[in-house]
């Protein structure tokens, strides 16, 4: 059996990045994006359904931007950390999302996903959940509030839009000593202000919104979905701080979501999550190369597609039958 220490050195081999796979992942995500959104605003006069039809395929291309500005956050995407940062910001103007601030708290997520006892630190917004036990004790008011917020139209439809234009242009949930951090925020809403701005004098304010929102509606959804569901589902794995560790909540607390090959290109192979949570710093388009060479990540949990889409359902951890369970099982009958 291969130690934590080996594997982490088996995996280590695939950390460093390629040059002209990173810049070729610039040029089609990025020109991608750009010549998908300008066939929208040409298909705009001859019919705005054809053009809004074209929403998903320009969506698809701003979360493999997502991805790549992801990856930067890492410094996985260049062996240089200022062209990360560098491509990083850029990738923020697209994506709405400001680079510093994303970075750190997203720094958070990888010290403490699937750890019970680190659950309310604020870093972590994608694998947080309550116990069956701490569920079965809220008040009655507390626990429809938690199952509303939880249900997958809300948190996964309506949220994510809300989220990504809306509470990501303030510093709300970072400490008044982050002043840096926070400050990056406003001058990614700056910078957004004068882009849109401009883009809008040339375009057309109307025009330029009936493009852009729901393309930016359609990659909130994707990227929320894509990040949250990678530590959903029946097989996963959840910890108290004794019994957890980076590489079991690696091994067993994110999962292997295949989809099809199109799909994982549009995504960025982020679904390879067990090997991005194993080491951070293998580029996105390393990944499927690690997991195809090591065979102790045969047996990682895996999710289809529709497995993926069924996981959203499951938000509670069950410590006694050490299992996710969905509020429909939490609440039937008694649990074996």
């Amino acid at each position: 059996m291969t130690s934590d220490r080996e594997l982490r050195r088996e995996v280590a081999r695939f950390q460093a990045p390629i040059r002209h796979k990173s810049l070729w992942q610039l040029a089609t995500s990025f020109g991608g994006f750009f010549a998908t959104s300008a066939a929208m605003y040409g298909a705009m006069e001859a019919s705005y359904w054809l053009a809004l039809a074209l929403a998903p395929l320009a969506a698809g291309f701003l979360v493999r931007i997502f991805i790549i500005q992801h990856d930067c956050g890492h410094h996985a995407f260049f062996r240089s950390r200022r062209a990360n940062d560098w491509v990083g910001s850029a990738c923020s103007l697209l994506t709405m999302t400001a680079y510093q601030s994303w970075r750190r708290q997203h720094a958070g997520h990888h010290g403490i996903w699937n750890n019970l006892d680190r659950r309310q630190s604020g870093a972590d917004i994608y694998s947080h959940c309550l116990t069956l036990a701490e569920y079965q004790s809220l008040p009655p008011w507390p626990r429809l509030w938690h199952r509303v917020t939880r249900h997958p139209i809300v948190a996964n439809l309506l949220l994510p839009p809300l989220v990504f234009t809306v509470l990501y242009r303030f510093p709300f949930d970072m400490p008044e000593s982050w002043g840096r951090t926070r400050r990056s925020v406003y001058l990614t809403n700056v910078a957004l202000v004068i882009a849109y701005g401009a883009a809008g004098w040339v375009l057309g304010y109307g025009r330029l919104a009936a493009v852009q929102v729901p393309v930016v509606m359609l990659a909130s959804i994707i990227g929320v979905w894509l990040f949250a569901v990678q530590h959903r589902g029946e097989g996963v794995w959840w910890a108290r701080e004794g019994a957890w560790n980076a590489t079991a909540g690696a091994l067993r607390g994110s999962t292997y979501l295949r989809l099809p090959r199109v799909l994982q290109w549009f995504t960025g192979n982020i679904g390879l999550h067990h090997v991005h949570h194993l080491n951070p710093r293998v580029p996105n388009y390393r990944l499927q190369e690690c997991h195809d060479a090591i065979p102790a990540f045969r047996n990682v949990p895996q999710l289809s597609l529709r497995d993926g889409m069924k996981a959203m359902r499951f938000v509670l951890w069950d410590e006694n039958g050490e299992r996710m369970l969905t509020f429909r099982q939490a609440t039937g009958p008694a649990l074996p």
